[in-house]
């Protein structure tokens, strides 16, 4: 596949795609038969602005996959496919493809790329149930200061015991009716002169 010669416009559509592979966080592959043009705009419109999807020719994806390194996805290069190349976060651009096919059943998620291994539909969807980055952010912050916390406690606790420690002895002996150095201390003998 890749030993054939390629035309002119289609070496130039070969090598943008490409280039969108290698720049792309992931890539995720779609069989899009059946929808309406209005539809592919609004999931355009839906993948926000760090995906970009595009139609594409399997033969000419095949070969730019391969430019860039990419293998395992000749499977997939099967009917009408477009491509989401996700420059931003994956799991958003993955729930975002989730939900358009939940809502338009046309629309199939083939599998993809992600950190340079193919994934199939599966691992997809598995990708698209996390929670955003921000989200996971949070949460791991979140634990980091509950530990920090947790921490502080435990070492200021031996200094609060000791003190209170401190205070009950003050507070017994001072009950007994004498001072600590009053009733321990030995008697003096006279000082011979």
């Amino acid at each position: 596949m890749a030993d054939k010669p390629v035309r002119a416009d289609k070496a130039t559509a070969v090598a943008e795609l490409t280039d969108q592979f290698r720049g792309a966080a992931a890539t995720l592959l779609t069989e899009y038969r059946g929808l309406t043009v209005a539809q592919l705009k609004e999931l355009r419109r839906s993948l926000g602005r760090e995906t970009t999807y595009a139609v594409t020719k399997n033969t000419l994806a095949k070969r730019a996959a391969v430019d860039a390194g990419i293998n395992g996805l000749d499977d997939l290069f099967t009917g009408p496919t477009a491509l989401a190349f996700i420059s931003g976060d994956p799991v958003e651009a993955a729930k975002s493809l989730r939900d358009f096919a939940k809502a338009h059943p046309l629309l199939v998620i083939k599998g993809g790329v992600f950190e340079g291994r193919p994934v199939n539909a599966d691992d997809v969807k598995k990708l698209a149930d996390l929670e955003s980055r921000e989200v996971l952010l949070a949460k791991l912050a979140g634990a980091m200061k509950a530990s920090m916390s947790k921490a502080a406690a435990t070492f200021q606790a031996p200094l609060t015991q000791a003190a209170r420690l401190a205070q009950a002895l003050a507070d017994k002996r001072a009950a007994e009716g004498g001072t600590p150095a009053a009733s321990d201390a030995p008697a003096e003998a006279p000082a011979e002169a």
